[in-house]
Order: C-alpha cells, then sequence, then structure tokens
C-alpha cells in the first residue's frame, strides 16, 4: 500500500559546530565548517583568450565586495562577499595567466568533425596548464578556465557548427578510428586520439588534466559578464536577478577546490557508512567495454572520502549497464572498510552501497565476502525516475523532501521542488522524483529513521 508524506530538510553543520538548513545562511552567520583551518590568501591562475581573461579578472575582483540583488529576494540573498563569508581572498599580486590566442580558438571551431574540433580546443588550454605545472616555480592552487559561449555552444555532444567556406573537412572514416595499426602519416595518428574522447569540452579537459593533477573550474564569458557582451536588454535584466546565486555558487567552488570545506551534513546516523558507486568510460566507442570505477565514501563524521577503483571491462554494450568483477568489488569494499576503521577505530555496522542499477551476484559475492564479519552490506539502487509526475493544485510543485512509499524496500523521494522556507520553486519544470530501492542485503524499512508525516 502506498504512503505519501514529507521529510525535514537536513541541517547542515557550519563554523563553530553551529546547525542550520541553508548553506548561505550558515555561511553568513558563523562561517565555514573549515574556518580555522583555511583562511587568508590563495594563489589562483587564469587561462583563456584575453578578453575573456579581463572579464574573468574584473568578476573576481568584484565579489570581493557585497553583491546585493536589485530588489530583496529570499531565494537569492544578498552575497557578503569572498572575505566576509569564506575568510581568503585571492592574491592578485601574484596572479597566474595563460594566453590562449583567440585566432586558435576561432580555428579550431572551425572543424566539422566533432571529435577533432574538441580534441583541439581542450589541448589549447590543457597543454600550456601541464607545461606550467612541470616548468613555474610558482604554485597555483586553482585554475580558473575562462571560455568564449562559442565553445560552450560548440563543444558539446551532438553539437554542429553552421556550413561556411572555410569550414575544415578533416577527420577519419569509422572503419580508421580504432585501428591498432598505426598510419604512415603522423597527422593521421594524432587525429585518431581525438576518438579516444568524448566530444564534451568540459569532460575532456577534466581527464586531460586528471594525472598531472591541475584543479580547474571552467567559467562561460557571458556567466561573468553578460551585461558587456549581450545587447538585449529584457535577457540582461533577466540575468541580473542571478547575480547574487552565481557569486555564492562560485566562491563556494573556490572556497572548496581550494581545500576548504564550506560546510558538512549535520545529523548521520552513527556507526553507518554510505558508498556510492560511479563509472566512466574511457572511450565513448558503444562497442568498447573498458570503464573505470570510483566510489565516494561518506562517514557518520560527515567527512567524505573518493576511492578511484581498477579500468576493466565494466560496460555491457547490451544492457548498457556497468558492473564490477567479485575481485575488483571485493577490493573495492576492502578498501572503504579499512578508510572507515583508520577514521573512526571500528567498522561500521552497516554500510549501504548504491549505484543506478542493480547487483549482480557476481559483485555482490564480492562485497559480501569483503564485509563478512566485519559490517552488515546493504545494495541500493537510485536513479531518476521520470515515468510518472505528482501535481497539486498548487501555484508551485510539490515539496523538496516529498516522499512516496509503494513498499518497505522501494519509494520515491522529490529531491527538488518547493522549498518551505523560500516560499517558491528552484527551476520551473515539474521535477521527476529519485527512485530509491533495496535490491540486496537486509535493512530497515526506506524512509523509516527520517519519516515526517
Amino acid at each position: 500500500m502506498s504512503d505519501l508524506y514529507h521529510i525535514q530538510e537536513p541541517k547542515l553543520t557550519f563554523g563553530y559546530g553551529q546547525k542550520l538548513q541553508d548553506p548561505r545562511d550558515g555561511l553568513m552567520l558563523f562561517g565555514p565548517f573549515t574556518r580555522n583551518k583555511l583562511k587568508g590568501q590563495v594563489n589562483i591562475g587564469i587561462v583563456g583568450p584575453e578578453p575573456q581573461r579581463g572579464y574573468l579578472r574584473e568578476y573576481l575582483k568584484r565579489i570581493h565586495r557585497p553583491v546585493t540583488p536589485e530588489t530583496p529576494d529570499k531565494a537569492r540573498p544578498s552575497f557578503p562577499g569572498l572575505e566576509a563569508a569564506f575568510d581568503i581572498f585571492i592574491n592578485f599580486d601574484n596572479l597566474a595567466e595563460i594566453d590562449v590566442k583567440s585566432s586558435e580558438v576561432e580555428r579550431c571551431l572551425r572543424f566539422t568533425d566533432g571529435y577533432q574540433r574538441v580534441h583541439n580546443l581542450t589541448n589549447l588550454y590543457a597543454t600550456p596548464l601541464e607545461k606550467y605545472g612541470n616548468e613555474e616555480e610558482m604554485p597555483v592552487t586553482v585554475w580558473f578556465v575562462v571560455i568564449p559561449d562559442s565553445i560552450y555552444t560548440y563543444g558539446r555532444p551532438k553539437s554542429t557548427i553552421p556550413k561556411a567556406t572555410d569550414n575544415i573537412r578533416a577527420g577519419l572514416k569509422k572503419k580508421d578510428r580504432d585501428s591498432a595499426q598505426s598510419f604512415l602519416f603522423d597527422d593521421m595518428n594524432k587525429m585518431q586520439e581525438a576518438y579516444n574522447f568524448e566530444i564534451n569540452f568540459h569532460h575532456q579537459l577534466k581527464a586531460k588534466l586528471l594525472s598531472a593533477k591541475v584543479v580547474t573550474q571552467i567559467i562561460k564569458e557571458s556567466t561573468i559578464a553578460y551585461d558587456q557582451i549581450w545587447s538585449d536588454e529584457e535577457n540582461i535584466l533577466s540575468a541580473r536577478k542571478f547575480d547574487t546565486a552565481k557569486a555564492w555558487n562560485i566562491a563556494t567552488t573556490l572556497y572548496y577546490k581550494t581545500g576548504g570545506i564550506p560546510w558538512k551534513l549535520g545529523d548521520v546516523r552513527e556507526k553507518v557508512c554510505y558508498l556510492g558507486l560511479v563509472y566512466k568510460k574511457t572511450d565513448t566507442t558503444e562497442s568498447n567495454t573498458n570503464a573505470c570505477c570510483a566510489a565516494q565514501m561518506f562517514l557518520d563524521s560527515g567527512d567524505g572520502m573518493v576511492f578511484r577503483g581498477n579500468l576493466g571491462p565494466w560496460y555491457n554494450p547490451t544492457t548498457k549497464e556497468f558492473h564490477l568483477r567479485k575481485s575488483d568489488a571485493s577490493e573495492l569494499l576492502n578498501q572503504s572498510l579499512v578508510a572507515f576503521k583508520e577514521k573512526s577505530g571500528f567498522y561500521p555496522e552497516q554500510i549501504f552501497i548504491h549505484a543506478r542499477t542493480n547487483f549482480n551476484d557476481d559483485e555482490w559475492e564480492g562485497f559480501t565476502g569483503a564485509a563478512e564479519g566485519k559490517t552488515n552490506v546493504v545494495g541500493v539502487k537510485i536513479r531518476s525516475d521520470g515515468t510518472f509526475k505528482i501535481y497539486r493544485d498548487h501555484p508551485y510543485c510539490v515539496p523538496r523532501g516529498t516522499v512516496l512509499q509503494v513498499s518497505d524496500k522501494q519509494g520515491y523521494l522529490w529531491s527538488r521542488g518547493f522549498v518551505p522556507r523560500l516560499q517558491t520553486q528552484m527551476g520551473l519544470e515539474v521535477p521527476n522524483p529519485l527512485s530509491i530501492e533495496i535490491t540486496k542485503g537486509m535493512a530497515a524499512p526506506v524512509f523509516l529513521d527520517t519519516k515526517m508525516r
């Protein structure tokens, strides 16, 4: 029998151990969680064409001062300034900059083959960043990668450039893209590299800089300088409503990527651990089965840890699902349990492992084998579900935190929607719920501990 109810917003922990629901309230009143561990100046770098770098320099100086909305808005409160909110400030006297020629960006944007276009665009940024890390002495904590809107438009999957006489039609035929045999000409071998990555500027740049451990934040020019590059006054006025939200988001991201923790979950069940599995294909070719597995663990203290698993044939082109081998599942869970014990001094009483698909018998045997004698392991499938929506006779959609529980092991949670405290909803669409189902192991009914009728 189905049961519809609402659960309260979780509280977050900020400086001085104080707890509130809204992260912006908590940061303004008490400061970030690691307020005593990270403070003072931070060294950053900016990479991009000169016009875009200028926009970003101006913007970063602007968010050191308060950013206020033109009209009071509870959903988008004022931003007090970077130093006021996080107790850090950017060292503009020691700002590292790398120039990416606008002419080179325009040339790369003329490739009709999406793989070649994005591969060449990301190299314009990745190559000098790697070179800087190898040759320069001044450390840079975070690199801001500022891009023209054209890269965002034509650097995404399924994007196509307009037809033009000066377009560059270089590329390889499908039969040559996966060829194990080297080509006679070096330029063709270089072109083949492009097909090892997906057509996504953001993902591809992150992947190319992963081994170099370069921390980046990609920003689109219109995000920070819409009033300088747009001419439509109506669009400018509409975008201005989000100035405070952008300042909060960019400043919080900078603080986090600098090594700080803005906030932690306030109330987590004791002696319980949550482990989420994510997969990333290393080759976008549908028939290729190789993928990298990673896991993010959340401890009962609110701490988070990330483990990178092995690279292996985890992807099944037929089912389009990812699954680990027994030995790799065992190794990954064992790593997590050891890390939990090192942090707390004991193994968790219960560990929830969640993924987007059901666990097969092989990987589940690996998990339970590693957990035997140490903890109770529970498998959970979590995925966005668009098969149905809930509507109500109200100007706004269902409240965030709405739960439809259909059984002891399955329920639907709306993690987006109307926020009672703000008296508005974030976004204009009718949100889809998350489907949450216990598929392996024994546990209390879904949402039981947080049920609030």
